[in-house]
């Protein structure tokens, strides 16, 4: 079983500030390091890392092979991963002295698809593969729609949030994925009992998992809800943490793992990333996880 990460790819510039920068302020960082980022990078990396097949489907400028090198090194499959003239996605993130972050996104080449290109890089995806997706690419409903017609599976996580996002058939999802902010402009509500109620009703057949930040997570799915609360850890930086649970959920479901096993172990991973610096190195291995959990 194959995951295809239809997701972003971004050169990830972080700065260590004492606090989130003001309207008119001019603010100087105590250090900047460059990173691999992005949602789709980083998810794929957390699949790869939790002992799932992932092969990317994403574009990079033709400067930053480098990134390119790094998901190889990581175990993504980056053979459907293209490189292109002009920039790469890129992210300007600033992280405090409380390990919060605020995040200036640039498309660039994630930006790029259109049919043509997702019909060729889904070809050899067959009935029971996945699809994940979130929302830095270009082209979003069109991936859905092919995978559809290919009888895969689809695991959406649907950020940064957007209108268009409730257009698109998220019946269809298997799996929808959705922060506190995600989940109330879907459903209008700010309570997570009633979000996930309110989701429910409105895509009966999709497992649901809200994350909570420092509060947790819930999982519902065929009239079961599951609670899992946050792990006490230190935190340096949480940039990657929602990535790092993502894609050690869908690992989790494709290694058999019962739900309320799939939260637990996705919330684990979750709070050993947020102990290191940046998105892609925070993510730890399935033997850090499973250390950890022990």
């Amino acid at each position: 079983m194959t995951v295809y990460n239809f997701g972003s790819i971004n050169i990830d510039m972080v700065y260590r500030v004492p606090h989130l920068v003001n309207a008119g302020e001019t603010l100087s960082s105590r250090s900047m390091e460059t990173v691999l980022g992005g949602k789709g990078a980083n998810q794929s990396v957390a699949v790869a890392r939790a002992g799932a097949h992932v092969k990317h489907v994403g574009r990079v400028g033709s400067s930053d092979q480098w990134a390119v090198d790094q998901l190889r090194d990581a175990g993504v499959d980056v053979s459907l991963v293209e490189s292109i003239d002009g920039p790469s996605g890129h992210a300007i993130i600033q992280v405090d002295d409380a390990g919060e972050n605020s995040i200036i996104l640039h498309g660039g080449a994630n930006q790029s698809f259109n049919r043509t290109l997702l019909e060729v890089h889904l070809e050899q995806a067959v009935p029971g593969d996945w699809l994940l997706v979130q929302n830095e690419c270009n082209d979003l409903a069109t991936a859905i729609d092919i995978a559809i017609s290919k009888q895969m599976r689809i695991a959406f996580n649907p950020a940064p949030m957007t209108a268009e996002i409730s257009a698109l058939p998220l019946e269809n999802c298997d799996v929808l994925i959705v922060n506190e902010t995600e989940a109330e402009q879907l459903s209008g509500s700010s309570d997570p009992d009633e979000v996930m109620a309110i989701l429910a009703k409105r895509y009966p057949r999709t497992r649901l998992v809200l994350t909570l930040g420092s509060k947790g997570a819930l999982l519902q799915f065929d009239g079961k809800i599951y609670r899992q609360a946050a792990l006490d850890v230190a935190v340096v930086d949480t940039t990657g943490a929602g990535d790092t649970f993502v894609g050690y959920l869908l690992a989790s479901l494709i290694d058999g793992l019962d739900d309320e096993a799939c939260l637990q172990r996705a919330c684990t991973a979750a709070a050993l990333s947020v102990k290191t610096l940046g998105a892609t190195p925070s993510i730890p291995t399935a033997a850090d996880v499973e250390s950890f959990a022990a």
